[in-house]
């Protein structure tokens, strides 16, 4: 069983920093592209940022030079670096990841979700 936490949302000001982690734990042999994504209420999951296993990474528009994607492949673990939050920022933020796992033999690549966390900007 592979299991993403989510740990680091809150409430935080406009103009404000928050740094969000993802922690993988299970049975898995390898993390490929790990990533942020977030849905804020009526509005359908986006993407914020991925993370290749090498370092490469990838911003949507709108968080690009605000948000750092960063990740510690000896933790199994992805940051994300928010800063300049802005009210539209507000959502839940899922972290995301494929593995390679490893079942009877087989090696199979899956994709799992975290069970999220908040991110409230309010004055």
């Amino acid at each position: 069983q592979v299991q993403l936490v989510e740990s680091g949302g809150g409430l935080v000001q406009p103009g404000g920093s928050l740094r969000l982690s993802c922690a993988a734990s299970g049975s898995f042999s390898r993390i490929y592209t790990m990533g942020w994504y977030r849905q804020a209420p009526g509005k359908q999951r986006e993407l914020v940022a991925t993370i290749t296993s090498g370092g490469v990474t990838n911003y949507a528009d709108s968080m690009r030079g605000r948000f750092i994607i960063s990740r510690d492949n000896a933790k199994n673990t992805v940051y994300l670096q928010m800063s300049g939050l802005k009210p539209e920022d507000a959502a839940v933020y899922y972290c995301n990841a494929d593995f390679s796992i490893t079942t009877k033999g087989t090696i199979g690549l899956l994709n799992y979700w975290g069970q999220g966390t908040q991110v409230t900007v309010s004055s």
